[in-house]
């Protein structure tokens, strides 16, 4: 018998959000995947709008399970989850996002299964608030400095995920990256999957507390690094706006990697620093204006 994977979707008042038309194009084109071992748990923000009737029509035609309790975030959600699935696979999506290759994955889950990886990532379609579209293509080896892909393009193992403690909710915006750093910091194999399977939106939330997200992102560097260099507040403003990582620490992030790959991840990582302060002056130059 080929191995469930289980798709955890986190939802909130999305009647209300006028979303119900992205969920029913998730839950269709989930519907319709080639591979067979699919199960679909709902995990509602006790919504007080019309979602409960909807998650219940889906559930009588049996296409979800959901359940429907107070969360202190999505990714408390997506724990919650977890803690209920029943696949060797999961994945995490919004209501929002979809998978729009109803081939992939029995592809993806055939790649894992062939190189018993703990998770697989791939590239991603991000539908960004102001209209236009974009691809993210994948960057593991700058995956401690940046979120090096979408959430919502990767499958993980059930066990990988409970032995990492699940995400850390203290994180509201970037609980996610925070994984996927512990993820590398573990040694857990991942494996590239080289096709683009899933449609995914930006978060306007994240994009509107652009000095909340700045703090987060200092706090998962702190979580995760503190152990490894000395880091201050001036150091950890310089990681977060310009990847401006001290040496000591790349080096013994670099110990990660395969001893033939360290030199391409400090490039990289050298790479992704430069591009941000970069980008940064041109953005003060057209201020500027």
């Amino acid at each position: 018998m080929e191995p469930i994977v289980t798709v955890i979707i986190t939802t909130h008042n999305i009647v209300d959000a006028d979303k119900v038309d992205d969920f029913n194009l998730l839950i269709t084109l989930l519907s319709k995947q080639t591979y067979p071992e699919i199960e679909i748990i709902v995990i509602d923000n006790a919504s007080t709008d019309e979602t409960g009737v909807l998650l219940k029509d889906y559930k009588s035609k049996g296409y979800i399970n959901f359940f429907s309790e107070r969360d202190t975030s999505k990714f408390d959600g997506f724990n919650k989850g977890v803690m209920r699935a029943h696949g060797k696979y999961v994945a995490f999506l919004s209501c929002d996002d979809f998978w729009h290759d109803i081939t992939a994955i029995r592809d993806v889950v055939t790649l894992m299964e062939t190189e018993n990886a703990d998770y697989c990532y791939s590239a991603a379609y991000c539908c960004h608030p102001e209209g236009f579209v974009f691809l993210f293509p994948p960057v593991m080896n700058s995956g401690f400095q940046v979120m090096p892909c979408a959430r919502q393009g990767m499958l993980f193992k059930k066990s990988v995920i409970e032995q990492l403690n699940y995400f850390d909710t203290k994180f509201k915006l970037f609980s996610d990256f925070d994984l996927i750093i512990r993820l590398k910091m573990k040694k857990f194999k991942g494996v590239y999957y080289d096709a683009n399977f899933t449609t995914y939106k930006m978060s306007e939330k994240v994009m509107q507390m652009p000095d909340k997200t700045l703090e987060e992102c200092k706090q998962i560097f702190f979580k995760n690094y503190r152990g490894l260099t000395a880091l201050n507040n001036d150091v950890l403003d310089k990681m977060v706006k310009f990847s401006e990582f001290p040496q000591d620490l790349l080096a013994k992030l670099s110990t990660v990697v395969p001893p033939e790959q360290r030199p391409q991840f400090l490039a990289d990582c050298e790479d992704i620093h430069k591009s941000r302060v970069e980008a940064d002056a041109q953005l003060k130059a057209q201020n500027a204006q």
